[in-house]
């Protein structure tokens, strides 16, 4: 009987998940543009700029959480160190091309 509302609990944490995890890359994106600049350590005042320098929406919350997480540490350590472990995933080869006849 009271299912649907603990579906409907789930699916409103899914995707407040999703959004966030989305929302979470622009930060990213932000901060390593700020490092391709030559900032080694990039601030939550200088992941703002850029943010607003696009019209896009900033959260104190997240853009200081990132600068903590990364406090530390060589952006090119840890970029190379998500791309080791992307490396587990495999994939492989693409599919044959079509014959053009």
């Amino acid at each position: 009987f009271g299912s649907s509302s603990g579906i409907d609990r789930r699916e409103t944490r899914r995707k407040a998940h999703s959004s966030l995890s989305k929302m979470g890359m622009k930060y990213v994106g932000a901060y390593l543009m700020a490092a391709l600049a030559g900032n080694e350590s990039p601030s939550t005042a200088d992941i703002k700029k850029i943010l607003e320098s696009v019209e896009a929406e900033y959260d104190e919350s997240i853009a200081s959480k990132l600068v903590s997480e990364m406090e530390g540490k060589v952006i090119n350590e840890v970029v190379a160190a998500g791309k080791d472990k992307l490396k587990n995933f495999g994939g492989g080869g693409g599919g044959g091309g079509g014959g053009g006849g």
